[in-house]
């Protein structure tokens, strides 16, 4: 988006000194904010929603795991004990349940930016 900004008039000399200093300060923020005082990294410009151009993470593929596959024994002694497949278990669906949480969060912070 191609931000357009009127140029901000000079303040007039002829104002009382509390009114310079107040429309000198406004005149300067309003500057610093658009981008039109000059400002080299434009740090204090402001962001604007045409700045941003994002989509929504969407709905997540994985929802949970399971383990409730039809197993055929094998050779137990390279298989890890049933107290650790469990612990793997419950930290993959952690770990899912985190995934989901941010990106709801994200998409939320996304959708305020954004104002859709």
């Amino acid at each position: 988006m191609v931000r357009r900004h009127v140029a901000t008039p000079e303040v007039p000399v002829t104002l009382l000194d509390w009114q310079g200093v107040l429309f000198s300060a406004i005149k300067e923020n309003v500057e610093l904010l658009t981008g039109t005082r000059g400002e080299g990294d434009l740090a204090s410009m402001a962001i604007v929603r045409g700045d941003i151009s994002v989509r929504q993470v969407g709905a997540q593929s994985m929802n949970s795991i399971n383990t409730s596959h039809n197993l055929t024994p094998v050779a137990f002694s390279n298989c890890a004990p049933l107290d650790s497949f469990l612990d793997l278990r419950n930290d993959v669906q952690a770990l899912a349940n985190d995934v989901y949480n941010t990106r709801r969060a994200l998409d939320l912070l996304i959708r305020n930016i954004t104002g859709a």
